[in-house]
Formats: structure tokens, C-alpha cells, sequence
């Protein structure tokens, strides 16, 4: 049987596991384009261990459609198989019904937001849902420092939102932070970007994988414009792989609750200690979290922030289960005929 750890490491399959298909040549996919996409076919008679097979057809009897990320099976050059992820990261359907997966077997999630403007709260935390849902590992990195009027204030206002997530001030002027960013890239391992559309991920990618990729102006607003239009999978020239994305516009979240508690955890530690298991923070006797927010113990803002992503699953949920659907309908109904009740009263 051909050797071809060297190939599957290139390509961020994990050191010390074994191919699952012996007598498969393992393709890991770069990028989908319909019912085509690209791959990288491990092959061990080529200097890097993999070669890029484009046009390779998508099997019409696949159990989940592949996208960046996702290990292979070829045959010819048609996949036939797509083996179970890992981790994978997704968001809300922009078609309203179910998730999108945007890269799968991912084990960290870079969230990039850019600090040359101010730090963006609500992004950071938002954003860090999504990568702690994923499965992967969620860093913080904070870009464009080199514009940032206090470097030390963003990192600390950073690791205050999301506590236990390592910061990373970065800069693809100054290469500020790339080595870090180096050294959780290493051979075996896949990365990713993920932030929202100017947060300078293009300018990183350019940095980290020696590559010359478009870069956009970012508008006075700070609204950046899509350079990247496509998900794409990049094998780094010092080993692991990146896929990067285009930007998120959009802060909707598809996540388990479970995230949120992560990002959260200075919330989830006091509502231990409310009166009542089941305590919602909002107008419950002996809250503890309510009382923490009175005393200034946490922002108002992070209590704000962690009720509208429950309130955000909440209506993800129904939108996706009829019965609750119907429940939420006829309570808004009843209170509809209450208020006309009172008027004619």
C-alpha cells in the first residue's frame, strides 16, 4: 500500500491517525463549485505529497454535500464518498431553513476583528459562539494593530469578553503576531478565518501563506468589500492547511447552548446562584446575575448580549419545529386579543 503520511499531514489530516480507506487515495477537498469541485489528492510520488485535482465531479448518491475541508474518496475523478467530520463551522441558511456549513474538520477558528477603529464587542462575542460551536478551537485575533491607538487596552477589553480564549494582536504590516498565529497552523492541523468582510483575513492569509492575494479598500464607515468570494482551502508552505472565507455580514448564529456558556462564563458561574434553576435574569426574585449587573460586577452590555443570542436560538428553534412554531403563535394571538379587550374596555 503507497505511504502517505507525508501527503495526508500536508493537508491537516491529524499525525498518528491512520486513513480509514486503505485502499483509497485520500482527496481533501479545497473548494465547491455546484456540482464540480476541487481537490487535493495525496499523491506520494510528488515533492509536496498531494497535487490539486480540479473539475472532479460530486457523486449524485452522497450523503452530505463535501465542501471545504471535508475528506474524500475518489473514484476517477468523481468523489464517491465523504467521510464524517470532525468539527464543522456553520451559520443560519441565508434561504432561512437550516444551517450553511462553511468548512469542515477545522481544529481552530481564527476570529479576526480588526481594532483600527475600536474593538466591535458584539462581533467578538458573537463571532467566538460560532467558533466554540464548531468543535475547533477558538483564538482571538485582533488585526490591524499597527493603526490601533492603545494595543494593550484592545487586548484587555478582548480577554474580558471571551475568558479562557487566547488573544493574538496581529498586524500584516508589521507581522505582529504571525509567528503565533505559525505555530497553531502546524502540519497535521487546518485552520481557518473567520470575521466579517474588511477585518483584514485576506491581508493574513497574504502573510501566513506567502501568497499575493487581492486585497480591497475598506470603506470610511469601516464596511469592508468582499475579496473573498468563494470558501477555499490553502496548504501553507510551512506546513498545515487554511481555509479562508468569505466575510460575514451578517452576526446571526447558529449555535448550541453550550457555546454561548463558554463565552459567557461569568453569566453562567452567578446563575448558580439564582433563587430558581430556571432563572431567565429578567424579572425573577433572588437573581443572582441581575444583582451582579446592579452592583457593577458585569457590564449591562454583556447581560444584553447573552439574552439576545438566547432570545436569537430561541427563534431558530421554532422556526425549524412546528409545535413550538404554532405555541409562539398562539401566545402572541392571546396577547393581540388582550390589548383590543382593554381598548374596548
Amino acid at each position: 500500500m503507497p505511504d502517505w503520511t507525508y501527503g495526508l499531514a500536508a493537508l491537516g489530516w491529524p499525525d498518528g491517525v491512520a486513513w480509514p480507506r486503505r485502499n483509497s487515495a485520500p482527496a481533501r477537498i479545497a473548494t465547491v463549485h455546484g456540482s464540480i469541485a476541487e481537490a487535493c489528492v495525496v499523491d506520494p510520488g510528488r515533492e509536496t505529497g498531494w497535487v490539486r485535482h480540479g473539475g472532479v465531479r460530486l457523486g449524485g448518491s452522497l450523503a452530505v454535500t463535501p465542501v471545504a475541508g471535508d475528506w474524500t474518496v475518489l473514484s476517477g475523478d468523481e468523489v464517491v464518498e465523504v467521510l464524517p467530520r470532525r468539527t464543522s463551522l456553520t451559520r443560519p441558511s441565508p434561504s432561512g431553513r437550516g444551517v450553511q456549513t462553511l468548512a469542515a474538520n477545522v481544529d481552530t477558528v481564527v476570529v479576526t476583528v480588526p481594532v483600527d477603529r475600536g474593538l466591535n464587542q458584539r462581533m467578538v462575542e458573537r463571532l467566538t459562539v460560532m467558533a466554540w460551536d464548531s468543535g475547533g478551537r477558538p483564538v482571538l485575533a485582533l488585526t490591524k494593530c499597527d493603526a490601533c491607538a492603545d494595543v494593550p487596552e484592545a487586548i484587555s477589553a478582548a480577554e474580558s469578553l471571551v475568558p479562557g480564549v487566547e488573544v493574538v494582536a496581529t498586524s500584516s504590516v508589521t507581522g505582529g503576531g504571525v509567528e503565533r498565529l505559525r505555530e497553531l497552523m502546524a502540519p497535521g492541523t487546518t485552520a481557518t478565518l473567520l470575521g466579517a468582510s474588511g477585518a483584514g483575513k485576506t491581508s493574513l492569509l497574504n502573510v501566513l501563506g506567502d501568497r499575493d492575494e487581492r486585497v480591497a479598500a475598506v470603506a470610511r464607515d469601516g464596511e469592508g468589500r468582499h475579496t473573498t468570494t468563494t470558501r477555499r482551502l490553502h496548504p501553507l508552505t510551512g506546513g498545515g492547511v487554511l481555509i479562508d472565507l468569505p466575510g460575514i455580514r451578517a452576526l446571526d448564529v447558529s449555535a448550541g447552548r453550550e457555546a454561548i456558556t463558554d463565552v459567557f462564563s461569568e453569566i453562567t458561574e452567578l446563575a448558580r446562584r439564582c433563587r430558581f434553576a430556571d432563572c431567565s435574569h429578567e424579572h425573577e426574585p433572588g437573581c443572582a446575575v441581575r444583582q451582579a449587573v446592579a452592583s457593577g460586577r458585569i457590564p449591562k452590555r454583556r447581560l444584553d448580549a447573552w439574552d439576545a443570542l438566547h432570545r436569537q436560538l430561541a427563534h431558530e428553534a421554532r422556526k425549524h419545529d412546528p409545535v413550538a412554531r404554532a405555541a409562539e403563535k398562539a401566545k402572541w394571538k392571546a396577547v393581540s386579543k388582550e390589548i383590543r379587550r382593554r381598548e374596548r374596555g
